[in-house]
């Protein structure tokens, strides 16, 4: 009797886990989803575009700092047809992110791609940065003291450059790294997204005060219609937006679950009046890159490399798009720390390039401004006031930051830039302020 119950348990327990099995085959959560595409799109990205060892990347990358349930993720890199696959303990949760040239990687869920590609930029001249890339570094003992010292660099820092005068005088590169790799920005692309914007008016295809209905005609039927290009720079728009990147939330599911990214995030409804509310949103800023898309007849995949970054001699740039090829100018961009570089002395030279104004004049400086309903931390062009690691606002500086511990600090009084590049947590609360205070203290020196 009482093996023929023990026999009944266990056949009952298999069955139950036959069922358990089936389901998530056929109907894995949003959960796993979100994990197994994550880790598809930044091994296949790091790969392609920056040339690195996959297994190294998921376990460094993506598992090291990531959710526990990443340690259990598994990736098959097909380098012939240019796509990685990741799936959770080898069965669950498929996920596919394919490689186009020019373009980088996209996650492929129900839609196909296009055949869409970009081709590579032309070698810049022997010349000095930012003209060439030839590097002149300053013989300042007290600045090669600053990169020296790790604590000020931060921990998984990867690469650092520093500006001064229009030169880079200096720079360190982490193992494994140099100044040939191109590196994740991740939100430091919102900014990019805002230049492009600022190149477009200055051609006089757009204007700061323009609504979105163009692009989406559903919102003239409702109180997003009076929103503009403007509050959407200053994620004042008032549209609903979770940013959480803990767990399943609207900017996960935009990034990692759906095909048409500024679709799904221009299905928002408004929560609060435009320009009251300040709300960081990634799926504001990849909404406003389908908007600048729309105004090109053709589809606008090589007006970044025509408009901006060739121009500043950016030759390593690849700005990634969704499956319906809408730049993903929200979270991915890649470049090497010395093509950051020049598009921070870019902002800083107020959208002047070797006598080219790309910019509106005074766009920059109004980019800089610092928005009303962040309380002084967010300034009007998709950057930031408050300096990283939530420190007070320094000087005049502003800053481009990232996830994990991105960081471009422009600082006008001292003609300075400082790209700094890795793989540092927020909960690690690094600011790459003490470091430039440092070198600030070094220039002061001479």
């Amino acid at each position: 009797m009482f093996g023929k119950a023990i026999g009944i348990f266990i056949g009952g327990f298999v069955g139950i886990a036959v069922v358990l099995v089936g389901y998530l085959l056929l109907f894995p959560p949003d959960l796993l989803r979100v994990g197994t595409n994550y880790s598809a799109k930044i091994v296949c990205s790091n790969v392609f575009i920056a040339g690195r060892d996959p297994d190294q990347v998921l376990s460094v990358d993506v598992q090291a700092p990531g959710h526990p349930l990443l340690k259990q993720i598994s990736i098959d890199v097909d380098r012939e047809a240019q796509i990685v696959e990741a799936r959770l303990f080898k069965i669950f949760a498929p996920a596919i992110s394919q490689y186009r040239a020019g373009l980088g990687c996209t996650n492929v869920h129900l839609a196909g791609l296009s055949n869409q590609t970009l081709a590579a930029s032309p070698d810049l001249p022997d010349s000095i940065w930012p003209l060439g890339n030839d590097v002149e570094l300053s013989e300042n003992p007290r600045i090669a003291e600053a990169l020296s010292d790790d604590a000020l660099l931060g921990e998984g820092y990867r690469a650092v450059v520093v500006v001064r005068n229009g030169r880079i005088v200096g720079e360190r590169y982490a193992q494994g790294f140099d100044e040939t790799t191109p590196l994740l920005g991740w939100s430091m692309t919102k900014t990019v997204t805002a230049s492009l914007i600022g190149a477009l008016i200055q051609s006089g295809e757009m204007s700061l005060g323009e609504s979105l209905v163009e692009s989406f005609p559903n919102w003239a039927q409702d109180g997003r219609g009076d929103i503009t290009i403007a509050d959407m720079l200053a994620m004042s728009s008032g549209l609903e937006w979770n940013e959480d990147y803990g767990d399943v939330s609207d900017v996960t599911r935009m990034l990692y679950l759906k095909d048409d990214l500024a679709g799904f995030a221009s299905e928002r409804p408004a929560e609060s009046e435009t320009g009251r509310v300040f709300n960081y949103s990634s799926g504001t800023s990849t909404i406003l890159s389908r908007v600048w898309q729309d105004k090109l007849n053709d589809g606008g995949l090589s007006y970044p490399k025509e408009a901006l970054f060739e121009p500043l001699g950016m030759t390593s740039v690849v700005l990634e798009t969704d499956a319906t090829d809408t730049y993903i100018g929200s979270s991915y961009m890649y470049a090497t720390a010395r093509d950051w570089a020049r598009f921070g002395q870019f902002l800083l030279q107020q959208g002047v390039w070797q006598g080219q104004q790309i910019l509106p004049k005074g766009f920059a400086n109004w980019m800089f401004e610092p928005v009303a309903a962040s309380d002084g931390i967010y300034g009007k062009g998709h950057l930031w006031i408050e300096a990283p690691g939530d420190l007070p606002p320094f000087e005049d500086a502003v800053w481009l930051q990232g996830h994990d511990g991105q960081s471009i600090g422009i600082f006008p009084s001292y003609d300075m830039v400082v790209v700094r590049l890795g793989l540092t947590p927020s909960k690690l609360s690094y600011s790459p302020l003490p470091l430039a205070k440092k070198l600030i203290a070094a220039f002061d020196s001479q």
